[in-house]
């Protein structure tokens, strides 16, 4: 308590920090369990260790209020096309590429076989805690390895740099480089989604390089060292790396024209850019560049999923720690049974979120080897981001009404957490594009549904999966009513939700998450659980106090 000349302060609920947001997650704990020995979950909490401390509270909000700044020329008049960054962007950025969020996908470490994507989802959801804008250029260049896979010497003479742990962000050639990143620019302003619409052209110029004219609407990370992009090359659409620094050290033709002014995602730079003849390489021969990038765009959208899982996280965690503290007409908030409810209802949707996508992450680490893990992969990637990053917005706003103003004033966290979310519901594919490649899986691929469906129906211990939901007459419906695929992609999500959680925590659980999302009427609000289920002890499981 402190007294002030008027008054004496009191009832104010101390920040969150100190919490290890690793060990005080139990459902990602029981997710992983299999995944997890002493050398990886040491790692793991070190890594919720730190984006639960103040240092990392602090430097996320230092590099969301103040914004990257863009700089086309010098004093003198010559282009820079350069980019300034805080310093907190940067130590957000050193921290996480140590943690090999970037390249730990394609390191050799061979501790890591069989489980190298449940660990990193693991690593990119603490993040996501802590600080969700600069993932954005760890995921591009995690993804763009894919790409540059299709020409050996591209990707002989990038990857090495890619794999550095070391983060550096001096604008030299990339064979200077202590360690490299990639972005990906394929949206241009006439199509977002449909990138048959590019207008970007590719030339030969000689020598294995190409001359790219056009632009790109949205380029995230416009510093990093080589942009991944989509151009017509001879009436074929081809994918091309772009170095942003050529071997002399001079520019590249990459025109920065200016930063987006985004809703959210602030520390991280958007920009618009036009290559003016810009030099290239060609990835993979003219005419593949859409297989390139529904390749990339599998990583992209996992992630999306599993930084928005972090995000409800985040927001859960505020809105619980918010209520144990508050005290209003004399009980805490969160011995106030219609409270309870709430948080309970908000720590069903968050848990299950967070099954869902380390129960992906795992069905990547095991496709290479199980056809129904391949087939949980290709179906079930478009459904998690279309469900997961959905429905954050929605669980982020109403843990902020749980604090009241205080959680709507900037020196809250959940306004920030509020604006990124929907980043990731927009980026590498909306809703409606989610919902049609799930259609598109199925025309190719009927027996990936069947796979999923008897994996939910044995998880949720039933007779058949009808009896969870009936997906199938839903899925028939879809393939010849495209407008039913919203309803298609949320039963699959649902039932897929709770049979992940079914692995990873108390039965209650998920029994309590398919009675209210499946089984029971249409919900449009948080806090209707029904009183036959636990709500404290849902709270407290889901978040325990630390």
């Amino acid at each position: 308590m402190r007294a002030f000349e008027t008054h004496d302060v009191f009832n104010q609920t101390p920040p969150v920090v100190g919490r290890n947001l690793f060990d005080t997650d139990p459902v990602v704990l029981g997710a992983l369990e299999a995944a997890l020995d002493p050398d990886i979950e040491e790692m793991l909490q070190r890594a919720g260790a730190y984006w639960g401390s103040a240092e990392a509270l602090e430097i996320a909000r230092l590099a969301n209020t103040a914004p990257p700044v863009l700089r086309t020329h010098d004093r003198f008049g010559y282009r820079l096309d350069s980019v300034e960054f805080h310093p907190a962007y940067h130590a957000l950025m050193r921290h996480s590429v140590d943690a090999g969020l970037h390249a730990a996908l394609w390191e050799s470490d061979p501790t890591l076989a069989g489980r190298r994507n449940a660990v990193r989802a693991a690593g990119y959801y603490l993040a996501a805690q802590g600080e969700a804008g600069h993932l954005g250029a760890l995921t591009a260049t995690s993804a763009a390895v894919v790409a540059l896979a299709a020409d050996s010497g591209v990707v002989d003479a990038w990857l090495p740099g890619i794999l550095s742990r070391r983060y550096d962000h001096r604008s030299l050639p990339a064979a200077q480089k202590l360690g490299l990143t990639i972005a990906i620019g394929l949206t241009e302003k006439q199509g977002g989604t449909d990138a048959r619409t590019t207008t970007t052209v590719a030339e030969p110029a000689g020598e294995g390089l190409w001359r790219l004219t056009g632009h790109k609407w949205f380029l995230s990370a416009p510093m990093s060292d080589a942009f991944v992009v989509l151009a017509q090359a001879e009436g074929r659409l081809g994918c091309f790396l772009v170095p942003r620094v050529l071997d002399d050290g001079g520019p590249n033709a990459v025109r920065f024209q200016r930063l987006k002014d985004k809703l959210g995602t602030r520390s991280n730079a958007t920009a618009e850019a036009e290559l003016a003849g810009a030099y290239g390489f060609a990835l993979g021969e003219p005419g593949h560049g859409l297989g390139a990038v529904l390749q990339m765009v599998t990583l992209t959208r996992f992630d999306s999923a599993v930084a928005s899982a972090g995000l409800m996280r985040a927001a859960l965690t505020e809105a619980v720690h918010h209520a144990r503290h508050r005290v209003a007409f004399g009980a805490t908030l969160i011995d106030q049974p219609i409270m309870t409810r709430v948080l309970a209802d908000l720590a069903l949707d968050s848990a299950a979120a967070s099954a869902l996508v380390m129960r992906l992450a795992l069905a990547f680490d095991a496709a290479t080897t199980d056809a129904a893990e391949a087939a949980y992969v290709q179906l079930m990637t478009p459904v998690a981001k279309y469900w997961v990053s959905k429905i954050a917005p929605s669980l982020i706003a109403e843990a902020m009404e749980c604090l009241g103003g205080n959680g709507y004033v900037e020196e809250s966290v959940l306004p920030r957490l509020y604006r990124d979310a929907p980043a990731l519901t927009i980026s590498d594919g909306p809703g409606n594009a989610m919902c049609l490649d799930v259609l598109r899986t199925l025309r190719r691929d009927p027996a990936a549904l069947d796979a999923v469906l008897e994996e939910i129906g044995r998880d949720m211990e039933t007779e058949g999966p009808s009896s969870v939901v009936d997906i199938r007459s839903t899925a028939a419906m879809a393939v010849g009513d495209l407008g039913a695929a919203r309803v298609l992609t949320e039963q699959l999500a649902l039932a897929a939700a709770a049979s992940a959680l079914r692995r990873c925590a108390p039965r209650v659980l998920s029994d309590a998450f398919m009675e209210t999302r499946i089984v029971g009427p249409w919900r449009a609000t948080y806090g209707k659980l029904d009183g036959r289920f636990d709500a404290r002890g849902i709270v407290d499981y889901v978040v325990p106090a630390a």
